[in-house]
């Protein structure tokens, strides 16, 4: 490698790394505070927050490389731009083809630490993130038993009790159930026990009282009883997924037959195929973002006003670039076959840094078009 290519590529990978830095930063403080509240307002330790939390980093990581990419690309060149040193590059006889060869190595590197997070890594981390959800969606010691509060273990069930005894007894239980929509159900009992049936658990209310609601006609039945038994398993383990998905699969996994990996995780063999070769696009997005952010800047040229113009075009470039791939993840999500459409992004991408680049190496083509039109 030559040192021209070292430098810029040292320059790239620096910038990169403070950029991805600071963006993870602010997207993981963003995230925290959301899973903060939700755990620990659910009664988990900080430990099971910062295990949750580095789980989930992974995922969040992807999520910024591309960002981080484009935005090493455009503050290089627009330093060396300022500083004149692509000028004099350029005067020396470094055509934009060499000049862009050290940003296209700084894109596979990219491209690679990409491909080992979105083929291993993030998968890995979704699975082992989705198995902790649901064992801690089965505790119920800490999704019910905190005394003094009103609880929401799910949407439109709230619990209350008002102390809970050494013995585990729980004292003046409230129980509203409002989660069928014809009618609700609020029960009342002085004392209940929750006791584990196999894998789901139950709660054991004893002197209470039942009130139904029939929301239709306005109608009001309450029931005393001596005792009632309530299964709260669906309460504590709603809306969880199953570890067996296609996100969760590392991407080795996914390249066996997909009828039999559709019926062993319930996904489509669309869906299947999307999240396999969304992971091969992923990183090749991350190589047109550094070139097209090069490109861009390269052949706006030097103005002493700044490339602020030429940076918010390679922006939108590059969002419409991405718009492109989100406009085609329905369709290959209905047709498996459509697989290749997740790859046209990137090949639009790369020709459009072929076209600026080869525009950059030949100023004046417009001119001899011009000649020649006019010429008799």
């Amino acid at each position: 490698m030559a040192r021209l290519d070292r430098y810029m590529l040292s320059q790239l990978l620096l910038l990169f790394g403070f950029f991805a830095l600071v963006l993870v930063a602010l997207f993981w403080i963003n995230r925290a505070v959301v899973l903060f509240d939700r755990l620990i307002g659910d009664g988990q330790s900080a430990v099971v927050f910062l295990e949750f939390t580095a789980l989930g980093l992974p995922k969040l990581i992807i999520t910024v490389l591309p960002i981080a990419t484009f935005a090493a690309a455009v503050y290089v060149t627009n330093r060396m731009s300022q500083e004149s040193e692509i000028t004099v590059l350029q005067s020396t006889g470094s055509s934009p083809w060499r000049l862009a060869r050290p940003v296209l190595v700084f894109g596979l590197c990219v491209a690679l630490m990409m491909s080992v997070l979105s083929h291993f890594l993030v998968p890995m981390a979704q699975a082992q993130l989705t198995q902790r959800e649901n064992e801690i969606s089965q505790n119920v010691t800490a999704s019910l038993l905190r005394e003094g509060r009103f609880l929401h273990p799910t949407k439109n069930v709230t619990f209350y009790t008002r102390v809970i005894d050494a013995d585990g007894v729980l004292r003046d239980v409230f129980l509203s159930d409002r989660r069928d929509a014809a009618e609700g159900v609020i029960y009342t009992a002085a004392e209940a026990y929750l006791v584990r049936n196999g894998t789901g658990t139950t709660l054991i209310m004893v002197d209470g009282l039942a009130q139904r609601l029939n929301k239709a006609d306005k109608r009001l039945a309450t029931a005393k009883f001596r005792d009632f038994s309530f299964d709260i398993s669906t309460l504590v383990s709603e809306g969880t997924s199953e570890v067996q998905s296609a996100p969760n699969m590392i991407s080795p996994r996914l390249l066996s037959n997909w009828s039999q990996i559709a019926t062993l995780t319930g996904d489509t063999p669309g869906i299947i195929a999307e999240e396999l070769h969304a992971r091969f696009a992923q990183p090749l997005f991350c190589v047109v973002a550094a070139l097209v952010g090069f490109a861009t800047l390269l052949a706006g040229g030097f103005s002493r006003f700044g490339v602020w113009r030429e940076v918010v075009v390679a922006f939108a470039l590059l969002i419409a670039i991405d718009g492109i791939r989100g406009s085609l993840v329905d369709s290959v999500r209905n047709d498996a076959a459509l697989w290749p459409l997740l790859y046209v992004p990137s090949a639009v991408g790369a020709a459009l840094v072929v076209a600026l680049l080869w525009h950059t190496a030949n100023p004046g083509w417009r001119n001899r078009l011009r000649r020649k039109a006019v010429a008799p």
